[in-house]
C-alpha cells in the first residue's frame, strides 16, 4: 500500500498514538472517514456532470472509445494469427513480424485519427 510496509505503518499508528492519544484519534479518523467520502462523492460528481454535458453536446464516449477498442482487438488477432500460423518447421522471420506489426499499428493509427479527426471538427 503506497509502497509501505507493514513495520512502517505500526511506526505511522504509533507516532499519531503518541501526538494525538488515545481519545482524540477515533474522532480525527472519523472525520478523515467523511472527508474522504466527500471527495468520493464530489469526484463522482463531477465525473457524471463531465458525461451529462458530452451527451448533451453529442459526444457518446462509447463509439470513441468502442472504436479504439475495435482497432486494438484487430492487433491482437492479427498477431495470434501471424504466431499460429508459424511452425517450427517454418520459423517466423522477424522482419515480416515487425512490417506486419507496424502496418497493425498504421491501420489503428488511421482509425484513432479518424475518431479524432471528428471529435476535432465538433468543438
Amino acid at each position: 500500500m503506497f509502497g509501505m510496509g507493514g513495520g512502517e505503518i505500526i511506526f505511522i499508528i504509533f507516532i499519531a498514538l503518541m501526538l494525538f492519544g488515545t481519545d482524540k484519534l477515533p474522532e480525527i479518523a472519523r472525520g478523515l472517514g467523511k472527508g474522504i467520502a466527500q471527495l468520493k462523492n464530489a469526484t463522482n460528481e463531477i465525473k457524471s456532470e463531465i458525461k451529462k454535458s458530452a451527451e448533451d453536446h453529442g459526444f457518446d464516449h462509447k463509439s470513441i472509445t468502442g472504436g479504439i477498442t475495435e482497432e486494438i482487438d484487430n492487433v491482437k488477432k492479427g498477431f495470434n494469427k501471424m504466431v499460429t500460423d508459424h511452425t517450427p518447421e517454418s520459423p517466423i522471420n522477424m522482419n515480416d513480424v515487425t512490417s506486419d506489426i507496424t502496418a497493425e499499428i498504421n491501420k489503428a493509427k488511421e482509425g484513432i485519427d479518424d475518431i479524432a479527426g471528428s471529435v476535432r471538427r465538433q468543438s
